[in-house]
């Protein structure tokens, strides 16, 4: 990795995940050493891969809103659970990592719900509030890929970015594989705009543009 000094495994525990839905999976838990920001990143292991088998990986950015409270102004909680159920049925890690509102914090991402109801997209409130667009550095989630023995890899994401991100830390991706598509009444705007702005791959015609 380029110029970035290694993270360690910290420690490693069984954790069995239930969800919601009746879906339940057991998981190793990892923490790290040594991570370039100081956060308390975690790597879910889920899953056996065949040997030698490229492993399905998700960068998981932390929602509280939605991964917690079930939130519909976002589609980051049915997006955590796919994730879980796809990488444990291939072999892969799920990287949870501290990054609310797209690195912002969570009072500030309020903040920008509360300019998004006055009309403004999820980027146009960032920016009014004077805030990077996306704050988000994978630095840390290259370390603890590196750390586990990833080095190539298939990305669960829709996020050009984050594979860009991660090519240029080091590490190869494969392929880049879309999540499912999981519109509420509340979200749709949300999506439409990570679409258009930000080049996610998300079908326009399911967000009712084109």
């Amino acid at each position: 990795m380029p110029d970035t000094p290694a993270a360690t495994p910290r420690a490693r525990v069984r954790v069995p995940l239930r969800f919601h839905d009746g879906y339940g999976v057991d998981a190793e838990l990892v923490t790290f050493h040594g991570l370039a920001d100081g956060q308390e990143h975690v790597a879910v292991v889920l899953g056996d891969p065949a040997p030698g088998a490229v492993p399905l990986v998700r960068l998981h950015s932390e929602c509280l809103t939605g991964d917690v409270f079930g939130s519909a102004r976002c589609d980051c909680g049915p997006q955590l659970r796919e994730a879980v159920e796809r990488i444990a049925g291939r072999g892969g890690v799920l990287l949870y990592l501290r990054q609310e509102g797209r690195g912002i914090g969570l009072y500030n991402k309020l903040d920008a719900y509360a300019l998004q109801d006055q009309g403004l997209d999820t980027y146009e409130a960032n920016a009014a509030l004077g805030l990077p667009e996306d704050a988000r550095d994978y630095t840390a989630a290259a370390q603890m890929l590196a750390a586990l023995g990833i080095g190539e890899l298939d990305l669960l994401s829709n996020n050009p970015d984050k594979a860009e991100q991660l090519r240029t830390l080091g590490v190869t991706v494969r392929d880049r594989i879309p999540t499912g598509v999981f519109t509420t009444p509340h979200n749709v705007r949300y999506l439409r705009a990570k679409v258009l702005q930000t080049s996610h791959t998300l079908p326009l015609t399911e967000l009712g543009v084109g």
